[in-house]
């Protein structure tokens, strides 16, 4: 059974409930994710010759399963991932949580019933990594990511440090070039690598592009983290990686014989920010590794100690990428010192702006400082690049959307000149600005100011120079301004020629939007006609990530010339889409093949009492194969409720009308206030001989025979709805392969991808509706059309109060 991601991290997630409540995010992660690596290597690795972890017998996470419900549950649970430890040399790293502290697991029964759900929630078959190999240990690797990120937002900001998010992670990785990589004797380094997901990432784009396994090395300076940086490297299949304890400042690990610091070919790093204690544990003024030498950070600040560091630790082709606060760019002193010669001496490739609040230890914006030893005497200028406001808000933290990384991405490594957004500095500016790097003395990203023009308030008209300002939609539509605009009679200024009620009307129904249309929907079919081999032919063994990134490149290329659309908007639909449903999609077909199989739909309530939903397949959804095959039946069912609700909802009137006080209806109410078909027909028989009850009968009869019409509807959608389903499990045991592919590829996939297209085609329109709407609103009343509406009010008032013999003069 193919694992889903979606499937596996509920599960992760449901293990840290069972933890809450004993102790903090920033702890019971070192517990989930133990029992995570313990049933990873066990299901990967157990009983393998030739496996790189050894997993001996009583090392299993059978064993722990065997533990459940024993008293003795937490000291036997540690002498299990003990032995683990000890046939991997990996004491100090997946032994450092304690199942066996009371303080924070409980005591007693309480204990023992905790970690045996504990457990429990890893022992299921769809949480068995024996039988995923199409998929690539990345599912483990994404999985690790996933309790990263969470346990880093739930930590608070004291202790949510060790984890760089994963696309500042990416666009770090992309942006030093190391996907052009040639050797796998070539070096990564992070120094400060928390749990190592920034090192992983920059490994993951070295090896998606080329192939090549790069060495890793980092450091980390907590003890706890360091083991979890282990653990990550191991789940993302790198056991080989380097991970070293220590201060990196007082004192790196990774050495040469003679004693000089390794250096590396890239780095990447996420060091503390503003770090006041950078200089304990040795003389910065003294440091033996010469990283000083173009001068000493101040004593309480690190920043610009960690970014020395790098450079020193990289070859003379070697490239960084490091982040760091905004302050390093112009901040005086010491600092601006350092960074004078930084420049000068041509280090500094490029800067990328950040927007605020990324980050899980600070809220402040950073910026990623590129380094570039290779041609740094030849450098003529720094790249500067201001990404600020390309994000999405993803609870009490911002977040890099995909489109946001790819923009970044293309226009750092293509050098690109985007108005108010990037833009080659040639260092005789930055010179002139005294070597002060920061970025909106270069880069003007603020939003143009909307101008009020005085004589158009004053004397009518739209200014043609807002009208020019849309260009970029007359150049597609030319003839709908003409349709839309004339002038006003005086130079410079035109008038709405159409109600303003008719502007969408005009633009929506011109055949030049009509084209335009077309035109973007040939761009999309070109796409989808492209890359349709590729999903036919997803098999077994296929790796979606290869998969999404080949379809999504394609898009995007098809996208870049489109008009009036953002090529990139387009790009985030796609993504968008595929992290939502074509992922776990494309992650069943890469395990069990094109295939349609229905499954029950079990769901269980807090005490573990389960339900059966019925049925449904989750790669083609009912809707799919009904409105496909069975539109009509659906049709009718839809028609038959329907009027159901339409008397529901008259026999709500009824009751609304009549249930008041010495109402109709107050006397055919049961014990319970209720007015139903037995209590009715109860008070029917009650009133038969009263020649009073004429005006309550007919009520009363009315509403019975609505009731009866609505139950009998109600028992006529049940059994058509029961036919319908019946008849759906018939048809997915006939569908053949190429019934499936239609459903799956054009129904499903490419049908919510038109939609989405739509979508943007909508909002390119609806933008300029509203510019239009919003000038023409703006100047319909000049100020002598407004002068002479307050005389006419006042002219008015004046005459009321002279006929109530008053006057307000």
């Amino acid at each position: 059974m193919a694992l889903k991601k979606s499937d596996l991290y509920s599960a992760l997630w449901e293990a840290c409930d069972e933890l809450r409540g004993g102790m903090d995010a920033s702890q019971y992660k070192d517990y989930v994710l133990v029992l995570l690596f313990v049933k990873y290597v066990s299901d990967k690795h157990a009983g393998k010759k030739g496996a790189l972890l050894k997993v001996p017998e009583g090392a299993r996470y059978a064993d722990l399963i065997a533990l459940k419900g024993n008293k003795e549950i937490g000291d036997k649970i540690n002498k299990v991932v003990g032995k683990l430890a000890d046939a991997n040399d990996l004491r100090g790293v997946i032994d450092v949580a304690d199942f066996n502290d009371s303080d924070k697991l409980g005591t007693g029964e309480a204990k023992v019933t905790r970690l045996s759900k504990l457990i429990a929630v890893f022992d299921r078959p769809e949480l068995d990594f024996k039988g995923n190999d199409a998929q690539g240990d990345d599912l483990l690797g994404d999985a690790y990511e996933y309790l990263m990120r969470h346990f880093a937002t739930e930590s608070g900001k004291s202790k949510g440090q060790f984890y760089t998010p994963a696309e500042v992670s990416r666009v770090m990785a992309k942006v030093i070039g190391i996907d052009s990589a040639t050797s796998a004797s070539q070096t990564i380094d992070d120094p400060t690598c928390g749990s190592g997901s920034l090192l992983l990432k920059a490994y993951a784009e070295a090896k998606n592009a080329t192939g090549k396994s790069l060495t890793l090395y980092g450091q980390e300076m907590d003890n706890a983290t360091s083991a979890l940086a282990k653990m990550n490297m191991i789940l993302h299949d790198c056991p080989t990686a380097e991970i070293q304890k220590g201060n990196v400042l007082a004192d790196p690990q990774f050495k040469n014989k003679d004693g000089s610091l390794k250096q590396f070919d890239f780095c990447v790093a996420n060091p503390p920010f503003s770090f006041k204690a950078w200089s304990n544990g040795f003389s910065p003024a003294h440091d033996v590794f010469g990283r000083f030498a173009l001068g000493v950070p101040p004593a309480k600040n690190g920043d610009m100690a960690f970014l020395l560091h790098i450079l020193t630790t990289l070859k003379s082709t070697g490239k960084a990428a490091v982040n760091l606060p905004h302050g390093v760019l112009f901040r005086g002193n010491a600092e601006a010192d350092i960074r004078k010669q930084l420049i000068q001496r041509g280090y500094i490739k490029g800067i990328i702006g950040l927007p605020a609040n990324l980050f899980y230890g600070t809220g402040i914006p950073a910026c990623i400082v590129v380094l570039d030893k290779e041609g740094a005497d030849s450098r003529k200028g720094i790249f500067m690049l201001d990404a600020a406001k390309g994000f999405v808000k993803d609870g009490n933290k911002n977040r890099l959307r995909e489109q946001d990384i790819h923009k970044i991405v293309d226009t750092f490594n293509r050098q690109l000149d985007v108005p108010g957004y990037s833009r080659m500095v040639p260092m005789k500016e930055i010179e002139a600005n005294d070597f002060n790097l920061n970025l909106p003395r270069y880069i003007d990203s603020s939003e143009p100011e909307d101008i009020q023009d005085i004589d158009g308030h004053l004397n009518g008209g739209i200014p043609d120079r807002d009208i020019e300002g849309l260009e970029q939609y007359w150049k597609v539509l030319p003839s709908v301004r003409g349709e839309l605009f004339e002038s006003a009679g005086r130079p410079g200024y035109s008038q709405l020629k159409v109600p303003a009620a008719e502007i969408k009307q005009t633009i929506f129904g011109h055949p030049e939007f009509a084209a335009f249309q077309k035109s973007i929907g040939k761009i999309f079919e070109s796409w989808a006609e492209a890359v349709r081999p590729r999903l036919e032919g997803i098999k077994k063994g296929d790796k979606p990530k290869q998969l999404i990134h080949e379809i999504s490149e394609a898009l995007l290329e098809k996208f870049a010339k489109a008009k009036l659309l953002d090529a990139y908007d387009v790009y985030q639909h796609l993504m968008t889409y595929w992290a939502e449903t074509m992922q776990d999609d494309a992650y069943m077909l890469a395990e069990d093949g094109l295939v349609a199989t229905p499954a029950r739909i079990i769901e269980a309530d807090k005490n573990g009492k389960t339900k059966d939903k019925g049925w449904d397949c989750s790669l083609i959804p009912k809707p799919l194969v009904i409105a496909r095959y069975f539109p009509h039946e659906q049709a009718a069912i839809d028609a038959k409720q329907s009027e159901q609700e339409a008397l529901a909802a008259s026999l709500a009137e009824l009751e609304e009308e009549h249930c008041g006080d010495e109402g109709l209806l107050v006397d055919a109410m049961n014990d319970k206030d209720k007015v139903t078909k037995a209590s009715v027909k109860a008070r029917l028989a009650a009133i038969k001989k009263d020649p009073d009850a004429g005006e309550e009968r007919a009520v009363l009869e009315r509403y019975l025979e609505q009731a009866e019409q609505e139950s009998d509807l109600g028992k006529q959608v049940k059994e058509a709805t029961a036919k319908l389903d019946s008849d759906l499990a018939k048809k997915y045991g006939k569908l053949s392969l190429a019934e499936i592919k239609e459903l799956l590829i054009d129904d499903k996939w490419l049908g919510r991808l038109r939609e989405a297209i739509h979508g943007e085609l909508d909002r390119a329109s609806q933008t300029l509706t509203g510019r239009v709407r919003d000038l023409t609103e703006r100047y319909a009343s000049p100020l002598p059309l407004l002068s002479r509406g307050v005389e006419e009010l006042t002219n008015r008032v004046e005459a009321h109060l002279k006929k109530m013999g008053a006057s307000w003069k």
